[in-house]
């Protein structure tokens, strides 16, 4: 490991960034390292806006990547490099605007369902039943789970963020039964080894094969648990504002994007239903 990256990686320590944000900032300094075959504290910035027109026009990446990899760069050159500032003018692709296909219930049911894992489909239960981003649910460790009160803390979401989050009654009940079968000491959900959690990437995969087997052919990846988890909890009545703080959304705008979805005639006024126990008894 070079003297740059370790101090890189300390730099991010210490402003507490998830582990998927040292990956993807780690990468885009690689990346940017190999373009030009010569250490990044090298580079001026005429390089750099070069870089940038390269990604833009060239690899044409989306705009998402981009603001990565110029978050990245940036980071790594004030932060770390201490330039005083890194002026870079780039002109992003207009980010095209798509309107997510929501799962029904049914759907969520089957994909569940087919996942015959004992653990895999406790997972996807637990990100439906409670509407957790996947790097939250791979993060769950025994001790965050307060049976009493049916809570579930969720350590460091995005934005550095802790809040606790509701677990419905039946969801509780597979999360003991799990945990009483299984017994994980440390992480929830472990990997192979037990010394850590479950790779994202593998239950990605496992969500993906389980939507193939249940014959769902709606696009979308795992995040489509929690989009469903949002819509189903407004349909049943669950405030705005309750969800916003449930889902861990910094700005209600964010929730509100949700309420399209909603039939406009719904009147209820409940905190939200227990969404997998309306399950049982239902048909596949």
């Amino acid at each position: 490991m070079t003297p740059l990256k370790q101090k890189m990686i300390k730099a991010m320590s210490q402003r507490r960034f998830s582990e998927r944000t040292h990956q993807s900032y780690l990468y885009s300094i690689s990346s940017l390292a190999k373009y030009f075959g010569r250490p990044p504290e090298s580079l001026h910035i005429a390089e750099l806006q070069q870089y940038f027109d390269y990604l833009v026009q060239d690899k044409q990446l989306a705009a998402s990547s981009c603001l990565l990899q110029l978050n990245a760069i940036r980071f790594l050159y004030t932060k770390v490099l201490d330039w005083p500032s890194v002026d870079i003018n780039i002109v992003l692709p207009k980010r095209p605007q798509y309107i997510p296909e929501l799962l029904t219930r049914r759907e969520v049911r089957r994909i569940i369902n087919a996942c015959k894992n004992d653990k895999h489909r406790v997972m996807l239960q637990l990100c439906y039943g409670c509407g957790l981003r996947v790097s939250e649910l791979v993060a769950v460790k025994v001790q965050h789970i307060d049976g009493e009160r049916r809570l579930l803390k969720v350590r460091q979401g995005k934005g550095n963020k802790d809040r606790m989050v509701v677990i419905g009654e039946t969801l509780l009940s597979y999360l003991r039964d799990y945990w009483n079968g299984n017994r994980p000491a440390l992480w929830m959900f472990p990997s192979a080894s037990r010394d850590h959690h479950l790779n994202i990437s593998t239950l990605q995969r496992v969500y993906k094969q389980a939507k193939i087997k249940a014959g769902v052919d709606k696009a979308g990846g795992i995040h489509g648990l929690r989009h469903a988890f949002a819509t189903h909890q407004l349909e049943a009545g669950m405030p705005v504002n309750d969800l916003q703080y449930q889902m861990g959304h910094t700005y209600i705008l964010t929730t509100l994007r949700y309420v399209h979805w909603v039939p406009n005639d719904n009147a209820a006024n409940r905190r939200g239903d227990d969404l997998l126990g309306e399950f049982e008894g239902e048909d596949a």
